[in-house]
């Protein structure tokens, strides 16, 4: 031993081995760590077992993992083995002695440090290779279970005449396939060199070959089926061309064949897919020749081939034959691409109409102006009450504690009031968890767990200062949706857990007699009555307080996932979820309605579309979700509508596009998860609605598919664009506005999606656009465009809010709504065609100085030349119509001696018999007495009912209405 300073009588310190007690301890102490780390493993697998048998939807879960676990294990297997069998293989083919040089000398080496531990060396190589091979391959459960249970289309594309299906099912899965094989070639051919490197079967400086016969014919044959390979990519490259995007003057997005592609690449890939089946003979072939001299002709042939016949080829073609001709060229992919783009997004069934556009009231009699006056009551209802601004008002007048909250934008449903469906806007009271007045760990997750009710206004009036005139109103609510189950565990702002139905009590309400204590009775949830799930849960949402805290006990069950749109997801992995979940109040229940979709990015010739572009719009900034940002599709259908019940988080699923083959194809790979779309409830029915995500879809698609003419299309002239919103400054595309309204050729109003379209690059109206959006009705789905002259000059949204806002009188007046630091929100501009032209209403709401809420105080309505500023719909329809509306109360004078029918006894009782009921009606509301209060509504409406026929009846007395 060296010296260490301590001289040869330095004393020795001799290091003893530990004790037996020291090394138990590390022993188990090292077995605990591992354990903890298995566990911890163990409990995210295991609380997701939980999560998806509490939903009853525990086949999806054992579904998809049994998918991965099979995928990676069969693709891991196969990786590791073939890289382990060309290791295994290059090494018994090792020459049995090595060249004496100074290459193979420092070899030996290497050859001998790895020797003993050569067996251990090849499982680390194949285990790494099989691991990630089979990682990729898990991630590949979609296109497989896609794949195995591809349901056809029944339709073929038009240039290979192919069921869809092979194109958005089966070609997937073989380029998945082929791209596994190209890895397991490529790591095969480099392992085995490299063996065959290290064992001397080639020899890079040494003098003499510079391979064995041996290693030659093994390379040469990884080599053959690796140009083997690349001659099937040749091959399915020709079908690749049906759904490939590229570039075509004067468009965007295109996908599929155009010219070059028909006349130049696709010969020129069955060339080159042959050319490489005989360059991987030659290469197979090296294994009786021992020879590298026709493979590597073969091989520098074929990379020749593929630049020329591959690529210079089709550019001459492009240059000289296209080019000059492009749009005759074109013009027959051009209706390829058109016919399949309309029939993959749904716009194939489109109705295009010319329409005037022309509102000119100049020259109009008095009488055609009563006319439109009357028109536009009936044409449509016009909703004042603007969603997305009104989420503050709903905020000051029934948030009622500061733990409640109402979304940021609320929504637009139909509502029966006074036995007559109307526009209703909707929101629920969700639960604020920043809002609890003191914050800790039980607060936050034991006592309030819920929100508490749905309130709803109607869309169309106002009523004190400018407030909703609300339906559904207090804590707890009361008004026309009866008697439903109030509370709300599940919701848009609910992304916190709860425990509930322990021994831990919750805050229920806050009313007059002071707060309301409720324990859960639901059975959402999972049970944290074993004390492995309370551990498992302490693990996974890293809380040990879970494990040992005294408030869980018998009952407990945690609530998580509990935002309606995340469990559709989770439940359905498969579907893409539209940004707007909606809450209606069905059958006694308050039940979140989800509308989901099935997307392909593989439908041939059909243009591709990001999702996420398409659906942003002026409200998708920080108020509602973008759906699916990133994906590209160029295929989609609106093919379930799901719900997810606000007290009890139970989701279903129910078929709505019954012949959409992609659900179908979900369904085989997940049976019962989907229910029929029979079993759809009346009451639900009464609710479901057009979604907003798929319109936008349609809409952005139609700026240039609602041209069918290719040379039309080739040249963009009659090219729309979705305006930008002109009642904010944010600079992007004004939202669709659901209404319910009239379109030309409809007899009656219509529950509908509305959006308008500019041309390109002006400002001027282009077109206007509406889909029937209730689900109960048999246009369901029909669009609707109203195409005015390219020529015309009817303004168009953003034209309308300059005129608005450049007109002297008006901005006196808005000058004086402003007095006193008040600021000024525009309503949604809504647009409804009448009589040839439109007319154009947008409310206006002032939030007041100190106030944190906007309230309704004026209306702008204009149709042509005439703009109104007033203080309501009526007499801003009244004053650009030019007509004056009866004062309330008054009766048209009768004509000759005939009496009166009001002189009539019977009526006399009736007009007694209604004033009575109005005046319990109004006692009954003053006391809040609901009970009451609907009875005299009712004697009120039977009252008049009496009083129409009576007057109907009576000798030269008129019909009600007439």
């Amino acid at each position: 031993m060296p010296d260490r300073g301590g001289g040869p009588s330095g004393p020795r310190i001799r290091v003893g081995r530990p004790s037996r007690r020291v090394r138990t301890l590390l022993m188990t102490l090292g077995v605990l760590a591992v354990l903890a780390m298995l566990f911890v493993m163990f409990a995210g697998f295991w609380t997701d077992w939980l999560w998806y048998r509490s939903v009853d939807y525990s086949s999806v879960f054992t579904t998809t993992l049994g998918t991965k676990i099979g995928l990676f294990a069969v693709f891991g297997v196969l990786m590791a083995l073939a890289v382990g069998t060309n290791i295994w293989l290059a090494h018994r083919l090792r020459p049995p002695l090595s060249a004496m040089s100074v290459e193979q000398q420092s070899l030996d080496r290497y050859r001998m440090s790895i020797a003993p531990y050569k067996k251990w060396v090849l499982l680390a190589v194949t285990s790494l290779v099989g691991l990630v091979a089979g990682a990729s391959a898990a991630g590949q459960w979609r296109t497989w279970l896609q794949w195995v249970n591809g349901v056809s289309f029944g339709q073929r594309d038009p240039q290979f005449h192919k069921d869809i299906s092979f194109y958005t099912f089966d070609l997937p899965w073989y380029r998945f396939l082929l791209s596994f094989g190209f890895a397991a070639a490529v790591l095969s051919l480099i392992a085995a060199a490299l063996v065959h490197y290290l064992y001397g079967g080639l020899r890079l400086t040494s003098p003499g070959g510079r391979a064995t016969a041996a290693a030659t014919g093994h390379l040469s044959v990884l080599l053959g089926v690796f140009v083997t390979l690349k001659a099937v990519a040749y091959w399915l490259d020709r079908y690749g061309l049906a759904v490939k995007s590229s570039g075509l003057k004067s468009t965007e997005g295109w996908t599929g064949l155009r010219y070059v592609d028909a006349n130049a690449y696709l010969p020129a890939k069955t060339i080159l897919f042959i050319i490489a089946l005989i360059c991987a003979v030659l290469f197979f072939a090296t294994l009786w020749r021992r020879t590298w001299q026709l493979p590597v002709i073969g091989f520098g042939l074929m990379v020749l081939s593929a630049v020329l016949i591959g690529g210079l080829y089709p550019a001459i073609v492009q240059k000289f034959q296209v080019q000059p001709n492009e749009q005759a060229k074109e013009a027959p992919y051009i209706k390829k691409n058109i016919t399949a783009t309309r029939e993959a997004y749904g716009i194939d069934g489109s109705e295009v109409t010319d329409y005037v556009g022309k509102s000119d009231l100049k020259g109009k009699s008095q009488q055609d102006k009563e006319r439109l006056r009357g028109a536009a009551d009936s044409t449509a209802s016009i909703r004042l009450l603007d969603p997305n601004i009104v989420s503050p008002t709903f905020q000051q007048l029934q948030q009622v504690k500061g733990y409640y909250q109402f979304p940021s934008t609320l929504d637009v449903d139909r509502y029966k009031v006074d036995g007559k469906e109307q526009d209703t806007v909707i929101g629920l009271r969700e639960l604020n968890i920043n809002g609890i007045p003191e914050r800790n760990w039980i607060n936050d997750h034991f006592k309030y767990t819920h929100g508490y009710g749905a309130i709803t206004a109607k869309g169309t009036t106002a009523v004190g200062e400018g407030d909703p005139a609300f339906t559904e109103r207090d804590l707890p609510t009361k008004g026309a949706l009866g008697k439903y189950e109030q509370r709300v565990y599940y919701g848009e702002k609910t992304t916190q857990y709860s425990i509930v139905g322990g021994p831990q009590k919750e805050l229920d309400y806050s009313g007059d007699s002071g707060e309301k204590s409720y324990s859960y009775e639901g059975k959402s949830g999972v049970s944290l009555a074993n004390p492995v799930n309370r551990a498992a849960y302490a693990v996974a949402f890293g809380e040990p307080q879970i494990l040992y805290s005294g408030a869980i006990g018998d009952g407990s069950r945690i609530l998580y996932n509990r935002t309606p749109k995340e469990r559709v997801e989770s439940v359905a992995p498969w579907l893409t979820i539209d940004g707007d979940a909606y809450p209606a109040v069905v059958d006694g229940r308050i039940q979140w309605i989800v509308d989901a979709y099935t997307t392909t990015n593989g439908y041939p010739y059909a243009s591709r579309t990001t999702l996420g572009d398409t659906t942003a719009d002026s409200l998708t900034t920080g108020q509602r979700a973008v759906v699916a940002q990133q994906n590209q599709v160029n295929y989609i259908r609106n093919s379930v509508k799901a719900t997810v019940d606000a007290y009890d988080g139970t989701v279903k699923l129910y078929q709505w596009d019954t012949k959409d083959p992609v659900l179908k194809t979900w369904m085989k790979a997940f049976p019962g998860t989907v229910k029929p779309k029979s079993q759809i409830s009346a009451g639900l029915l009464d609710h479901l609605r057009y979604p907003q995500d798929l319109f936008k879809v349609q809409r952005e698609l139609l700026t240039r598919y609602h041209v069918t003419n290719p040379g039309t299309f080739y040249t963009g002239s009659e090219r729309w664009q979705v305006p930008d919103d002109p009642t904010n400054k944010s600079g992007n595309a004004v939202p669709p506005y659901y209404l319910s309204m009239r379109m030309p050729g409809q007899t009656a109003q219509a529950f509908s999606l509305t959006t308008t379209f500019t041309p390109k690059s002006r400002e001027n109206l282009g077109a206007f656009m509406a889909v029937d959006a209730d689900a109960k009705s048999s246009g369901y789905g029909k669009i609707r465009i109203l195409k005015l002259p390219s020529e015309t000059t009817t303004s168009g949204p953003q034209q309308v809010q300059s005129k608005f806002n450049g007109d002297p009188e008006i901005a006196n007046k808005i000058n004086i709504l402003k007095r006193g630091d008040s600021e000024i929100e525009y309503g949604n501009l809504l647009t409804v065609p009448l009589d040839d032209g439109l007319l154009y209403v947008e409310p206006v709401y002032v939030r007041g100085a100190g106030s944190n809420f906007p309230r309704l105080k004026k209306v702008l309505v204009t149709y042509g030349d005439k703009t109104a500023f007033e203080d309501d719909l009526g007499k801003a329809l009244d004053a650009v119509f030019e007509v004056k509306s009866p004062a309330p109360g008054t009766q048209p004078p009768t004509t000759g001696t005939t009496p009166p029918a009001s002189e009539n006894p019977t009526v006399k009782q009736a007009v007694k018999d209604a004033q009575d009921a109005f005046d319990a009606g109004q006692k009954a509301l003053e006391s809040k007495d609901w009970a009451a209060y609907g009875k005299a509504q009712q004697d009120l409406k039977a009252a008049l009912d009496r009083i129409a026929k009576a007057e109907a009846a009576a000798p030269g007395g008129t019909k009600p209405g007439s």
